[in-house]
């Protein structure tokens, strides 16, 4: 990572993207980057060659990168040039053989802080312009599109983006966990993945622009909860990890969380055995509480197939305390202009549950992440609860991008109250690897323990660092009133424990499962120290990679009463 600056303005350049643009201590632009992803929607590293400073007025680098994906390479050059009140990037490249990806070409990412709520100016690729505002809510779609220009009023900064080479649209992706807008291209709408062809790659260029202005005050996009209370904890628990506790159920005291979130899959084998397998685990340890979440086909009418789970269920003589219904092909997103999966209407779904398993109380939601509930939103209506899951590491994984996440979940957990309508809210499960990719046919393999976007074993996870990443969860969760989390699971790689013995994040949630219940007192994440407040308990985690405040680099200190 190089830093560079220019007068007041300053910016990082960090695996071939420049990031955090900043004049003094106000940010422009999150990152610029040149972006390459697979077929998965995976990102495909840039191999970055030697930087060269080009000279002249300013700042200029020339920036070499190179992309590998089935035996075709894509090489491009990035020309950046930053003056006192502008940056350009130009990107030239070639294709040696047809490239397959989902996606090729510059991404900006915008702030949220300020950005959530702020007027904007669209102008379309026909000249004609749009006034409307970057969204407070998160916005399940696209809330721009056909872009070639975006101007907006943030922070104190007039800010203009001009973008040329192919047709631009945004994400809200504060969806994803990410704490940014994302203004990108193609359109989603065009068919992927497509094959880029041999030879020339079409030129793209960003140009920004910025000067003092007067920003308006923009609406909150955080939760308003009165005398929120730390919610209870449960342990994200499988069938076979059912059966394997239900012999030795010794790690549940290691975190002696309140519940289990108890996963039965209609699509992956007899649910009979399955439930038989959470049965003898609510014999041997019955003074928890069991939750299901409950993944259906529902290739058919989704009263017979819930009815016979239910059947199967009391006969292998389990009884959850809450049923969480969700249909299998809802785990996979689906995208704008994509069309939606074979399923009955979940209104039709929810009914049948209700008949199914009465007097218990039911929920509705995705078992993926907030993305698929903002996009196909459950009829709350006779639900008691709306839930979700929560993944850090979708588009991008390095330990500050993650941490990053954090900022996003107020506006995640405003948005999903928003659509909860008064209904309890509960989250989870919400490790940093992936349990499952609602964006590709896998999850990404991580043989070498390396940070890598959507993979569904990281190690850091189980080290210093995912004990510091769940108490900054808990910080970023405490004020928006939830019910119950999922932060994690019980054994397995998003475990509390492993050959070795407990991981670091067992002791923090040990803790935190005592705080269940009890106001909640201070919940605050401010440069990069996350503190909690709960029943006179101080506990604070340092999220950066650098020592502050007496806490080492990605380490916590739980406190006393």
């Amino acid at each position: 990572m190089s830093r560079y600056s220019l007068g007041d303005l300053s910016f990082t350049l960090d695996g071939g993207a420049l990031r955090y643009l900043r004049l003094g201590e106000t940010e422009i632009i999150r990152q610029v980057a040149f972006l390459v992803r697979d077929r998965d929607w995976g990102t495909i590293p840039a191999e970055v060659g030697e930087v060269q400073e080009t000279g002249g007025e300013g700042i200029g680098l020339l920036i070499p990168l190179t992309f590998r994906t089935d035996g075709a390479t894509l090489s491009v050059t990035v020309a950046l040039s930053l003056t006192g009140s502008a940056l350009t990037l130009r990107a030239t490249g070639t294709a040696d053989a047809p490239f397959e990806t989902n996606r090729a070409g510059f991404t900006l990412l915008h702030p949220i802080e300020g950005v959530a709520g702020a007027p904007a100016t669209v102008t379309h690729p026909d000249g004609q312009t749009q006034d409307k505002p970057f969204p407070t809510l998160i916005d399940p779609w696209r809330p721009f599109e056909d872009i070639v220009r975006l101007d907006y009023v943030a922070n104190g900064l007039a800010i203009s983006c001009a973008l040329s080479g192919d047709t631009f649209e945004m994400e809200d992706q504060r969806q994803w966990g990410d704490a940014s807008f994302k203004t990108y291209n193609r359109s989603l709408d065009l068919p992927w993945p497509y094959a880029l062809p041999q030879g020339t790659y079409p030129p793209q260029e960003v140009t920004l622009g910025w000067s003092h202005a007067e920003a308006p005050a923009v609406p909150s996009p955080r939760p308003r909860v009165v005398a929120p209370t730390f919610p209870e904890t449960a342990l994200l628990v499988t069938p076979e990890e059912a059966t394997v506790l239900a012999q030795d159920p010794s790690p549940l005291a290691l975190v002696s969380p309140q519940r289990l979130l108890c996963h039965v899959d209609a699509t992956h084998g007899a649910v009979a055995d399955q439930f038989a397998a959470f049965a003898a685990l609510q014999h041997a340890v019955p003074d928890m509480i069991y939750d299901l979440e409950l993944i259906g086909s529902f290739d058919g009418p989704p009263g017979p197939e819930l009815h016979a789970h239910a059947n199967a269920m009391t006969g292998a003589g389990f009884t959850p305390a809450s049923v969480f219904t969700c249909p299998s092909v809802d785990r996979q997103s689906t995208p704008p202009g994509s069309d939606w999966p074979a399923c009955p209407p979940l209104a039709e779904i929810h009914a049948a549950a209700a008949q199914a398993f009465p007097n218990v109380t039911r929920g509705g939601g995705m078992a993926s992440l907030f993305t698929e509930l903002n996009r196909k939103r459950p009829p709350t209506k006779g639900l008691d609860f709306i839930t979700h899951g929560l993944c850090p590491i979708v588009h991008a994984a390095d330990d500050h991008a993650v941490m990053e996440t954090l900022q996003a979940v107020p506006h995640i957990t405003a948005s999903a109250l928003a659509i909860a309508d008064g209904r309890e809210y509960r989250i989870g499960p919400a490790t940093i690897a992936m349990r499952q990719n609602p964006y590709g046919s896998r999850t990404i393999p991580n043989p070498k323990g390396s940070t890598v976007c959507m993979t569904d074993d990281d190690p850091r996870h189980r080290g210093t660092f995912g004990a510091a990443y769940v108490l900054g969860l808990a910080t970023a969760l405490a004020s928006a009133g939830i019910a119950v989390w999922t932060p994690t699971c019980v054994l397995g790689p998003r475990g509390i424990t492993g050959l070795d013995g407990p991981y670091p994040l067992a002791e923090v949630l040990k803790v935190l499962s005592g705080l269940a219940g009890h106001p909640v007192e201070q919940a605050d994440i401010r440069d990069g120290i996350a503190t909690l407040t709960v029943a006179g308990r101080r506990l604070r985690a340092n999220l950066e990679p650098v020592e502050q405040n007496g806490l080492a680099p990605y380490s916590v200190d739980v406190g006393e009463v």
